[in-house]
């Protein structure tokens, strides 16, 4: 494929940031989740408030939220985007913490990669704030589960592309 044919690299072959200036500033969500699979002790300490560190949720709730607003920082050809809102919500389970983000905006581009961002850090946060009791713990599973607006529409994963959540 001819550098041209990249959205990402200019005529040249150089990385570039695509243009979305004459793009309308539309309401756009993005949902995504992962899960931190963990020993049934972990999940418990982390739903009885016994992790000495602190409140591991609320520690990684709000980890999820600055990530999501750093976002174009971390990723280079990201844009930044004014975030309207981020949401960070957890499922505890016997063997897993399921995490879901949700991110908001009215922006040019979608937030998909916001919502990512977000999901990803909340759930090294329970790793790092759960390591000292359980080092095999691992994160996975991270995936778009729904985006909202933009030229694209509406896209929902559908329960059969990923077996590993049951909802």
């Amino acid at each position: 494929m001819a550098p041209s044919q990249f959205t990402h690299l200019d005529p040249l072959g150089r990385a570039r940031m695509v243009d979305v200036t004459a793009k309308d500033a539309t309401h756009r969500r993005a949902v995504a989740r992962c899960r931190v699979h963990m020993s049934p002790e972990t999940s418990s300490a982390i739903a009885s408030g016994a992790v000495t560190k602190g409140d591991v949720l609320a520690v990684a709730r709000v980890a999820g939220i600055q990530a999501a607003k750093q976002t174009a920082n971390l990723l280079p050809l990201c844009h930044p985007l004014l975030v309207g809102s981020v949401y960070v919500n957890f499922r505890i389970e016997d063997s897993h913490v399921e995490i879901e983000t949700q991110v908001d905006t009215v922006d040019r581009t979608g937030v998909e990669m916001e919502a990512m961002t977000a999901c990803a850090v909340a759930a090294l946060t329970i790793y790092d704030m759960c390591k000292s009791i359980d080092r095999s713990m691992v994160v996975g599973e991270l995936a778009l589960w729904e985006k909202t607006g933009g030229r694209s529409g509406t896209w929902r994963r559908r329960t059969d592309d990923s077996g590993s959540f049951d909802r």
